[in-house]
């Protein structure tokens, strides 16, 4: 292969040293320019496995998946060859109008979602000769140095160049539900894909650290681009279509034991047998509600298309029904409870009094990164602390960055080693309060009673510790110890006002709201008292730990605020919820989150969200409005009501008429009704009901 013609075998490039993958690609720790990177965009195509396209073929194979139809097409064929072309053509008719409208409707809907999808864009951070940028991950080419931080989806297959406390989630290609370390020092040749410690491959989350690594392989050329285009993208029946299709099933199996008993009889009775089996076929068709197919789709597809116009994607059109059968909602606080935008309010010192080195230490300690000449935030605090006023005061670049071990969301803190302006060497750790405190040494009294009164006005803090390090050149878990506390940074998210109203829409569907959060119980409470949202129970992370599935089942039940919960318990309580045989729902946006929403009956996640949890939910909000799942809800249920209203009718009316017609049949000389007459009247009835 020549330079920078093509991609490399990651197993291969996992083995070479990083300057040699590098050379083969042509590229360099700084990465690839724009130009260059539009050329090989041209040259190797986009990085997608996949595009979500309508495809009209496969939308009318999908139509023709019901037994119900299976039946009208024999019965329309062997009225064909029996020579009854009246019937043949009546049944065609049927056929022709149940897959036509659900073809329509569906093809409709499909095309909808494509437009929806074109909207939701996964970024990736990307090296430059003239400064990193953010760019498309569709436009990821072999040769583009990526940097990799916490809660980001791998987008493509990278061998690391750099790696700082990484680690990688890769269940999507291994199983393995543990992180795996990364390095990127090469691994001997021939290494299997769950070893590849130097390389971090496409799909997998980022757990935990930071890194930087060059793209070797995109699209179908990845290990999980070959891996989903080897299974296809055929996804599993929810509840409602097995349901349906079980349905459709019995049905059918009916009207073919009671066609068979009624051309038997008529047999026995001497009637003519051409006269008798068509008679036969038209009730077992008659039977049968036979545009079922077609109304489900309409009513989906037209929910989808009500749902769009208020910026909802709906990823699958079953999941509005899904919504209709959620009885719970697990949601976050920040952002959906609260209007999102988080703002520094002050800085305190372990006594309660105003100290602007717990904001400069904080400064220090953060995760930030210079793109286009702004500064950008690793996550919402650190941003708002980089935009307060009083952080323009700070002389946070007096303070060179020696080692950091980045956030996760198990530690609940992030740690640095820099050196001050006097020359010293320190560390710094900021995180939550009841984490950083079990650190330090000597904790005030007072301290406590400051972060229990800022937790009860609702605010959000964060703690801030020191230690002097001289000496110290690099970082682990275990240097977080003998701390000093240095003061408390608070922050405050205002509850939305829309937000009660939407909360209690959904109490009077039915739906019960619960609150899973990373903050501190008093803040989540205080959060809910100020939207009328009723708490009857408190649980913390940590007792969540501690109980067996079968206690934590039975608590959750009078649970309504779940606190320093960490991703695994969210999952567990989804799960807890649904083995009680509630329908469960459960909306976020991290990807802390990811678990949880794969757990639950819908997962629902925002535009704005981190790419994993947009992945995983079935429903995306293009703007996070608690609102719009009351209208999910309800269009949920609309389109159940509308295809049991339809079933109703249509299999009471049509089994009346058939057995009085079989009935009759047995006594009269002749056929009460012909079979055609029989298949014009269950046509003009059924099409009335759409």
């Amino acid at each position: 292969m020549t330079p920078g013609a093509g991609h490399l075998d990651v197993t291969d490039a996992a083995s070479l040293p990083a300057a040699e993958v590098l050379a083969r690609l042509s590229s360099s720790p700084r990465g690839l320019d724009a130009a260059e990177a539009a050329r090989r965009l041209c040259d190797h195509g986009p990085n997608a496995v996949r595009s979500h396209a309508a495809r009209p073929l496969g939308v009318l194979l999908r139509q023709l998946r019901s037994p119900l139809l299976l039946l009208l097409a024999v019965t329309a064929a062997a009225s064909f060859l029996l020579g009854e072309r009246t019937d043949g053509g009546i049944i065609a008719v049927i056929l022709t109008l149940s897959v036509g409208l659900g073809f329509v409707n569906e093809y409709r809907a499909e095309r909808a979602a494509e437009a929806l999808h074109d909207r939701i864009r996964h970024r990736a951070l990307v090296l430059r000769p003239a400064g990193p940028a953010e760019v498309d991950v569709t436009a990821l080419v072999p040769g583009d140095v990526v940097r990799l931080t916490l809660g980001s989806v791998v987008p493509a297959d990278l061998r690391l160049l750099a790696a700082d406390g990484l680690e990688c989630v890769e269940a999507v290609l291994t199983g393995e539900a543990a992180p795996s370390p990364k390095s990127p020092d090469p691994v001997p040749p021939r290494t299997t894909v769950a070893e590849l410690s130097s390389c971090a491959l496409m799909g997998t989350i980022v757990q935990a650290g930071s890194g930087e690594g060059v793209v070797v392989a995109t699209g179908g050329q990845a290990e999980f681009g070959r891996v989903a285009l080897a299974l296809g993208d055929r996804q599993p029946d929810t509840e409602f279509q097995v349901g349906l299709r079980r349905f459709s099933g019995m049905l059918a199996r009916v009207a073919l034991a009671l066609s068979t008993a009624i051309f038997a009889v008529n047999v026995l009775l001497d009637r003519p047998l051409l006269e008798a089996l068509l008679f036969s076929l038209a009730i077992a068709v008659g039977i049968t509600p036979q545009l079922l197919p077609a109304v489900v789709t309409t009513s989906l597809a037209t929910g989808s298309h009500r749902l769009a116009a208020r910026r909802v994607l709906v990823k699958r059109l079953v999941c509005i029904e899904d919504l209709g059968d959620v009885q719970v909602l697990f949601t976050d606080k920040t952002g959906t409870l609260t209007e999102g935008r988080i703002g520094f309010l002050r800085a305190l010192a372990p006594d309660g009094t105003p100290d602007d080195r717990a904001l400069l230490l904080g400064l220090v300690c953060s995760d930030t990164v210079v793109v286009n000449g702004r500064r950008h935030a690793g996550n919402p605090l650190d941003a708002a602390l980089w935009e307060a006023p009083a952080a323009a005061r700070q002389a946070a670049d007096g303070f060179r960055r020696v080692a950091d071990l980045p956030f996760d969301h198990v530690r609940r803190r992030m740690t640095v080693l820099v050196d001050g302006p006097d020359r010293r060497r320190v560390l710094v750790t900021k995180g939550a309060p009841e984490g950083v405190l079990g650190l330090c040494r000597d904790v005030p009294a007072a301290a406590r009673a400051v972060l229990d009164a800022e937790f009860a006005t609702g605010g959000r803090v964060v703690a801030v510790a020191t230690r002097a390090a001289d000496g110290a050149s690099g970082l682990r878990p275990g240097d977080e110890r003998d701390l000093t506390l240095a003061g408390f940074l608070v922050f405050l998210d205002a509850p939305k006002p829309s937000a009660g109203v939407a909360l209690r829409r959904l109490a009077a569907l039915g739906v019960t709201t619960k609150v899973l959060t990373g903050d501190a119980a008093p803040v989540a409470v205080r959060v809910c008292e100020q939207l009328s949202l009723e708490v009857q129970g408190v649980l913390a992370g940590s007792e969540v730990e501690r109980m067996t599935d079968e206690a934590l089942g039975r608590a959750v039940v009078d649970t309504t605020v779940f606190a320093r919960v960490s991703p695994e318990d969210k999952a567990r309580i989804v799960r807890a919820h649904r083995e009680r045989g509630h329908g469960v729902a459960f909306l976020g946006d991290g990807v802390n989150d990811a678990v949880a929403l794969h757990a639950a009956d819908v997962g629902v996640s925002v535009d704005t969200a981190t790419d994993v949890a947009k992945d995983a939910a079935d429903v995306v909000l293009l703007e996070k409005d608690l609102g719009v799942l009351g209208d999910g809800v309800v269009e949920g249920r609309r389109i159940f009501a509308n295809t049991m209203k339809y079933v109703l009718m249509g299999t009471s009316s049509n089994f009346g008429n058939m057995a009085s017609a079989a009935a009759a049949s047995l006594f009269l000389p002749f056929l009460p009704m012909l079979p055609s007459q029989i298949l014009l009247n269950n046509l003009l009835y059924d099409t009335s009901q759409l």
